[in-house]
């Protein structure tokens, strides 16, 4: 459901950590997409409500940023990278091998409402590449069949772990609190950074660097 009074106590929460509540406008999108999956036109005017803001300037920033969906997603909403290093590594394959397995297109959802998938820019984890994300968790090193695997699990309700992050890959509405500032308790939880990220700093350290 849209955000309603009942949800003051969380939008008074996050409001009170900015000096300047307008600072709150994206947490609070994305409470409200933890609400109902996605950023509803009712949400945008209460978030207006409590930051004494113009409607049209909470659409401003929801509908500049990807991360805001105006559409409901699937419970678990699949990213393909398809930014220059992924792409030559595999992930246009994959994103086009992953629209045929689920018989959508971009930005669509299937029948179930289990999965989504969207094709998206560098997911900033290009030494992992071809990467997908699910809910903004990263999955590694990527094939298509791989890919396609990790699909079917999602729509059999039993996804693996994420390769970094929490042991279990938390659903788009539950991560979508998280990125709202709530903490589920799992920050700490399985892989943090692997080898790859973390080569540079060992050879630094290797030749002495401090």
């Amino acid at each position: 459901m849209p955000l309603t009074a009942a949800d003051n106590p969380v939008m008074d929460s996050i409001i009170n950590r900015y000096p300047r509540s307008r600072s709150a406008i994206m947490p609070l999108l994305h409470f409200a997409q933890s609400k109902d999956g996605y950023v509803t036109p009712e949400s945008i005017e209460v978030i207006a409500q409590k930051l004494n803001l113009e409607t049209a300037e909470v659409s401003a920033v929801a509908t500049f940023y990807t991360q805001y969906k105006r559409k409901p997603v699937g419970e678990y909403h699949v990213g393909v990278c398809t930014n220059t290093l992924c792409a030559v590594m595999g992930g246009d394959a994959i994103f086009e091998a992953l629209k045929d397995h689920l018989g959508i297109e971009n930005d669509e959802v299937t029948a179930d409402g289990r999965v989504s998938v969207e094709h998206i820019e560098c997911n900033a984890a290009c030494d992992y590449a071809p990467v997908v994300m699910a809910n903004w968790e990263f999955y590694d090193n990527q094939t298509v069949q791989s890919a396609k695997d990790l699909v079917d699990a999602m729509r059999q309700g039993n996804p693996p772990a994420p390769t970094r992050g929490p042991n279990k890959l938390p659903t788009w509405k539950e991560n979508s609190a998280v990125l709202a500032g709530l903490n589920d308790g799992r920050a700490h939880e399985g892989v943090q950074a692997g080898e790859p990220s973390l080569l540079g700093l060992k050879i630094a350290k290797e030749q002495g660097a401090k």
